[in-house]
């Protein structure tokens, strides 16, 4: 099942179930571009049996921006270079999504074109910032007049990836990013009507999901979310069933079809697994998780209906002939930080 041809009923046609998922690379050429090294990386990955490849997190406006040379999509010149990555992956027979990103507080001014970064609050995240090698800068809570401005950044920027040929776009509300960032009661300290309860910390995501659906095809909308993850240590969004129980319903309501439960390298059954498990039983739409499962784990979340798609991130990474190796029962080479030195 997983390796064999498919006909999915939203996504079409695809090579197999196995999907790339969205790992930043920082090989953006000038201008936030994307480049002939990118086109050319995912290329072989669609080339080898790929069935849906999700591109590296893609900026949607500077103010958005938090990692050195991440590509963006949020102008003529960005979209435009896109297309050739577009065209590539699709003359090697696999689909691809742009996912859609903004970092909210996890970035400072140094990429942001010199304005504080916006998040749902005016604290600064901990930690180190690796991208700059200081600390993460302090944001500025978006005020409630704002949030519309940076629903039209989400839209524009999946109306763009549409203009350069994707097959769709998935919108990054997961890993602690500007979404998460209104999820969790732990960081989202507001007193209006984006913070406090579970459904005012919800709103800013049904708000941006329901601004991009009234301009995008359902059939062409993903949202990635990761309530239970590893984030320098394991995670889980407080009010985890209250937020589920409110946020999956809302999602089907927008009319979203297509879900990624992701897990930032954590182990599959203690994290995402577990969530899909929970979600599965209320959500009838396209469901996609993993977390270098092994080929018979992969088989088996696929025949008892949990997943539709599954997702490898550094696999996939490490192995350009990802899909070979598995048809062939062929060993993967184990993933090493020196790899994301280059595109292979």
């Amino acid at each position: 099942m997983l390796l064999d041809p498919c006909n999915h009923p939203i996504l079409g046609e695809l090579k197999s179930r196995v999907a790339m998922a969205a790992m930043t690379r920082g090989f953006a050429g000038s201008g936030s571009v994307a480049t002939t090294d990118i086109a050319e990386y995912y290329g072989r990955r669609a080339d080898d049996g790929v069935g849906l490849i999700l591109t590296e997190g893609t900026i949607i406006d500077i103010t958005g921006d938090g990692y050195n040379n991440v590509p963006h999509i949020a102008n003529a010149q960005q979209t435009d270079s896109w297309k050739q990555v577009v065209d590539r992956v699709h003359g090697g027979g696999g689909k691809i999504f742009s996912q859609l990103w903004h970092c909210g507080r996890i970035s400072h001014a140094d990429y942001t074109g010199g304005v504080p970064p916006v998040s749902s609050t005016n604290v600064a995240a901990e930690g180190h910032n690796r991208q700059n090698d200081k600390p993460f800068g302090t944001p500025r809570a978006l005020q409630a007049g704002e949030m519309s401005s940076i629903y039209d950044m989400y839209v524009k920027a999946a109306d763009n990836a549409l203009n350069a040929g994707f097959d769709g776009v998935q919108i990054h509300m997961g890993h602690g990013y500007l979404v998460d960032q209104f999820f969790d009661s732990r960081v989202n300290d507001r007193t209006d009507a984006y913070g406090g309860t579970v459904a005012n910390r919800c709103r800013f995501a049904l708000e941006t999901l329901e601004a991009v659906l009234a301009r995008v095809d359902p059939d062409k909308v993903m949202v990635r979310i990761s309530p239970s993850r590893n984030m320098g240590g394991m995670y889980d969004w407080p009010d985890l069933d209250d937020m589920l129980t409110h946020l999956i319903p809302a999602f089907q309501s927008l009319g979203l079809k297509m879900l990624d439960i992701s897990c930032a390298n954590a182990d599959y059954y203690e994290t995402s697994g577990r969530i899909i498990r929970m979600v599965r039983p209320h959500w009838n739409g396209m469901l996609m998780g993993g977390a270098s499962l092994s080929h018979e784990q992969a088989e088996k979340e696929l025949s008892e209906g949990l997943v539709d798609l599954v997702t490898w991130g550094r696999h996939i990474l490490a192995n350009p002939d990802f899909v070979s190796r598995l048809v062939a029962n062929k060993e993967l080479k184990p993933f090493d930080p020196s790899m994301l030195g280059e595109l292979n």
